[in-house]
């Protein structure tokens, strides 16, 4: 195993073996994904996918990391300055428990776990691309309703951890573990609204509830 706290090496294929990776981890996930498959949709050899990712840990790494940021930023273009406080905490939830659910934010978890003790880096990047990112982004999306008076926080990298983890009762550790997993519309607003009524009941001012 070569340490995961090496720099990625980058070059001219970098990004195209990264498309075919994610192409076959979300239609395969981690332990279902082979080489060959990646190589072979990513259109390189697999000497030349090795010499990228020598690891196939680091590469689902890298395709999670891509694939947070470019969930959170079209969650961060589609979110109107304009919005209420609930509207804009509904459509984050949404997107949030959407992706916990997703077979890829399964899986992304599930490896984060069972792989993490025995490799810090690897969990440091899936905390760094995931929980982190999330918190972040969060925080940024709050910090206009706290500007304006309808939040009252103190804590906000907290408050941000709070709600992440709000949108995870319930359907996610069912699903994780293979139980009654019920993703329908249905399941996935209860979570949702779920979430917001308990974020908002604990930090919305007084004159917002």
């Amino acid at each position: 195993m070569i340490a995961m706290a090496a720099e990625i090496k980058r070059g001219r294929k970098f990004d195209q073996v990264l498309e075919g990776a994610r192409q076959i981890f979300m239609r395969d996930g981690f332990e279902g994904a082979s080489v060959d498959d990646i190589a072979r949709a990513a259109g390189v050899s697999k000497a030349t996918l090795y010499s990228y990712f020598p690891d196939k840990r680091i590469l689902f790494s890298e395709v999670a990391r891509v694939e947070c940021n470019r969930q959170a930023e079209e969650a961060l273009q589609v979110m109107a300055p304009d919005m209420s406080l609930e509207d804009v905490l509904k459509e984050a939830a949404t997107r949030i428990v959407s992706f916990f659910l997703s077979e890829f934010g399964l899986q992304v978890y599930r490896i984060c776990v069972s792989e993490s003790y025995r490799f810090p880096e690897l969990g440091q990047r899936f905390y760094e691309s995931g929980p982190a990112l999330l918190r972040n982004r969060l925080q940024q999306v709050l910090q206009p309703y706290l500007d304006t008076g309808d939040l009252v926080i103190d804590d906000m990298e907290l408050a941000s951890a709070q709600f992440g983890e709000l949108c995870k009762s319930d359907l996610f550790v069912r699903c994780l573990c293979g139980v009654e997993c019920d993703k329908s519309d249905v399941q996935i607003e209860r979570v949702v609204n779920g979430a917001v009524e308990m974020f908002l009941a604990r930090y919305a001012a007084k004159t917002s509830r």
